[in-house]
């Protein structure tokens, strides 16, 4: 493999790949060498896209010669699906399935030598995946959904009552063929939107390069199914090395049950960044140390 002072030039893809009925967009980024490199396939968090965070880290993983695939869920983005800015669980479990699938098959990929890189929701889809599939060899799960239950309960009864009755008419509309509920991604405090914490607006607008434009809804019907989704749960099954990246101060998915899964992990890694919030970790100095941790992680577990 590639050693961490790999200074080669980067070559970024963007390739498609079929999920169900639609097709996920991606981008392919490696190093430009002729060697089979490690590949690590980056799913994106709430609502969000692929230029939110899992290209940027892509990047400095390739840097140190590991090839990544960044990827948007159907129904997000450059994906197709319908209808728009869907959050199925299933749904996404099954994108992530595929584009796991599709990294194998990549010209210059050591389809042996696949990790998972998952953040905040997606950081709970990743522990799943890998508790499946034990040809995944490593997994980064940062600032981690792990347990519904546990992050309804932070958003305190007000904001959970909101969300549940907006989830209720958009999926009672869909039932009966009216078209889609929407609500905003993020909000002020008391307002009816996914997340409203005093650090949404502006932290969640911050993952975004400046200009970049990306839809701010979502149907809340996946409300009424987030209290089931405890993907902690999978924490003892995942056998392969698993590195999880906790904020202390993380007021959007709570950082105890994260810490809790690190312990039940079989060859579970645990860093706390004390501190830090839930969307500190995505920009400046604070994404350059979670990266260089998750950077060397990758370089000691997926050796030849």
């Amino acid at each position: 493999m590639a050693s961490p002072e790999t200074t080669a030039p980067l070559t970024r893809t963007e390739v498609r790949f079929r999920s169900g009925e639609a097709e996920c967009a991606a981008v392919y980024i490696r190093p430009e060498t002729t060697e089979a490199l490690p590949c690590v396939v980056l799913g994106h968090g709430f609502g969000a896209l692929k230029e939110g965070g899992p290209i940027r880290s892509a990047e400095r993983f390739c840097e140190a010669g590991i090839a990544g695939l960044a990827f948007d869920y159907r129904s997000f983005g450059e994906s197709g699906g319908e209808p728009r800015q869907l959050i199925d669980i299933s749904q996404q479990l099954a994108d992530w399935r595929a584009a796991i699938a599709f990294a194998r098959t990549l010209n210059g990929v050591d389809p042996e030598c696949v990790a998972l890189w998952g953040s905040s929701f997606s950081g709970g889809h990743a522990l799943v995946l890998a508790a499946e599939d034990r040809g995944i060899k490593a997994v980064v799960s940062q600032a981690p959904h792990i347990d519904g239950i546990k992050t309804l309960q932070r958003l305190g009864a007000a904001n959970a009552a909101r969300l549940t009755l907006a989830g209720l008419r958009d999926a009672a509309g869909a039932m009966l063929g009216r078209g889609p509920h929407r609500i905003p991604l993020v909000g002020p405090p008391g307002t009816t939107a996914a997340m409203t914490t005093p650090d949404a607006e502006a932290g969640y607008r911050s993952i975004y390069d400046e200009g970049f434009e990306w839809r701010e809804d979502c149907l809340p019907r996946v409300a009424l199914v987030m209290p089931l989704y405890r993907p902690g749960r999978s924490a003892k099954d995942v056998g392969c090395p698993i590195l999880i990246q906790v904020c202390s101060d993380d007021s959007i998915t709570p950082p105890g049950p994260a810490i809790d899964a690190a312990g039940k992990a079989p060859k579970g890694e645990l860093i706390v960044y004390a501190g830090l919030g839930h969307f500190d970790i995505y920009r400046g100095e604070h994404f350059e140390r979670a990266v260089a941790d998750q950077t060397d992680f990758l370089l000691r577990h997926l050796g030849p």
